[in-house]
């Protein structure tokens, strides 16, 4: 009776909460099926993660200018979006032969995480897009801790407001590896 009158499920999960977490669940199973990687798979991803919360949202590059809270970053304006968008995909599908795949996933979280083009969701979906890369070439997925957040956080806002990828670069490389070291362990 709690999920239909009051949207909320047991440990008082909001029923939103719970479906954006099916939907991303769902979006990754698809994922891992793509051969190859587009703006149109990513807006796809995005609206499937969002269609049931967020519909006004889901699925379409934001329209107005955000600001992520407790971040000094300032994600880049509407009009230039499109083509931040474009030279991303164009980027990625040179490097992705190119260079060593957990160096262009760490710099593909970043880069697209930094560009912002959705008024929600950025974090996940590039997350998405990172894994799809270190899966895509045989590589161990990542999962970004929750006990590490704030060093996740903190990374990335020193590289944007910096402008030096670098800087996301070496944290993503040196949590990878504690990461698979630890996954290893079990």
């Amino acid at each position: 009776a709690l999920v239909i009158e009051k949207g909320i499920i047991p440990r008082n999960k909001l029923l939103a909460d719970v479906k954006e977490a099916e939907n991303h669940f769902n979006v990754f199973m698809e994922m891992l099926k793509e051969k190859r990687i587009s703006l149109r798979n990513v807006l796809e991803w995005h609206y499937k993660l969002f269609k049931d919360t967020k519909k006004d949202i889901a699925g379409k590059i934001r329209k107005h200018q955000v600001r992520i809270s407790g971040s000094k970053f300032v994600p880049p304006t509407p009009a230039g979006l499109n083509a931040l968008l474009s030279e991303f995909f164009r980027w990625l599908n040179r490097s992705l032969n190119r260079v060593h795949p957990v160096e262009v996933a760490g710099l593909a979280h970043l880069k697209f995480v930094t560009i912002h083009p959705f008024a929600d969701g950025n974090g996940r979906v590039s997350r998405l897009l990172m894994n799809w890369i270190l899966w895509r070439k045989n590589y161990p997925m990542f999962i970004i801790e929750y006990r590490n957040r704030a060093r996740y956080y903190s990374a990335l806002e020193r590289a944007q407001t910096k402008k030096n990828e670098f800087i996301f670069l070496g944290w993503f490389i040196k949590e990878y590896k504690k990461y698979i070291e630890r996954e290893l362990k079990c």
